[in-house]
C-alpha cells in the first residue's frame, strides 16, 4: 500500500493509511499512517462500534492535515478505555 501511496502522492494528491502493523509500516514507510491499535482483521474498530469507527475516520482526516513529514506514522491507543472521550495519543510521531 506504501508503493500505491507515494505513487499518488507524487501526483499531488495527499494520501493517508491505516496501520494494521507498526513493524510493516515502519518498513515500508507510507508518506502517513495512523496506527490505531486494534487487533488484525478490524482496522477501525470492532462491529457494531460505530462511535469508534467514527473517532478513527476523524482522526485520519485529522492527521491527513497534521502529518507534514513522509514516513510518519501516528500511534493511538483506542483499545483500552470504553469512555469514548478519551484518546491516548500515545507517539504521535516518531
Amino acid at each position: 500500500m506504501g508503493l500505491i501511496q507515494r505513487a499518488v502522492e507524487a501526483a499531488g494528491i495527499a494520501t493517508i493509511s491505516i496501520s494494521l502493523s507498526r513493524e510493516i509500516s515502519q518498513k515500508v514507510l507510507p508518506p502517513r499512517a495512523v496506527y490505531p491499535g486494534f487487533p488484525l482483521g478490524h482496522p477501525i474498530a470492532f462491529p457494531g462500534e460505530t462511535f469508534r469507527q467514527k473517532q478513527v475516520l476523524r482522526l485520519l482526516l485529522k492527521y491527513l492535515k497534521k502529518i507534514d513529514s513522509p514516513g510518519t506514522i501516528a500511534e493511538l491507543d483506542l483499545t483500552e478505555s470504553d469512555d469514548h472521550s478519551v484518546i491516548r495519543d500515545i507517539s504521535a510521531f516518531n
